[in-house]
């Protein structure tokens, strides 16, 4: 891992622009904006904001986990749904806030028209693994 000191980072500001939304990411169902966090510590820790863009199916709920150090997620709108391992399923709301433990299996269920998230994840560069 990288250890964290200034030496490595470098200051940065991401104001929104409706063209930084990309599909083709992790998901066919989201839209990623990169806050550039990534290449300002040197991949660190990456962030962006995730728009779901389809409505919620089922063929979306594929349990599976992230090789992470550290996920924090954050509701800015409407809501969004996961059943987690030892957890059960847990609906977090706007202004609603979790931490997913390094590999904490987790399958998503659902989430409203109009979800956003925010998304902080260390490293930068990661597995997702699809449990089978």
């Amino acid at each position: 891992m990288t250890a964290v000191s200034p030496q490595n980072q470098r200051f940065m500001v991401s104001h929104l622009n409706e063209d930084d939304f990309e599909t083709g990411g992790l998901r066919s169902y989201s839209s990623y904006r990169d806050l550039g966090v990534a290449a300002a510590t040197n991949g660190i820790a990456t962030a962006h904001v995730i728009r779901m863009v389809a409505p919620f199916s089922e063929s979306f709920s594929q349990r599976h986990h992230h090789d992470v150090q550290f996920q924090l997620i954050y509701v800015l709108k409407g809501w969004f749904s996961s059943e987690f391992e030892g957890q059960g399923v847990q609906t977090m709301r706007e202004g609603s806030c979790w931490i997913q433990p390094p590999n904490i299996r987790h399958t998503v269920v659902g989430w409203s028209d109009d979800c956003e998230l925010l998304e902080v994840i260390l490293p930068a560069q990661h597995a997702t693994v699809v449990d089978e």
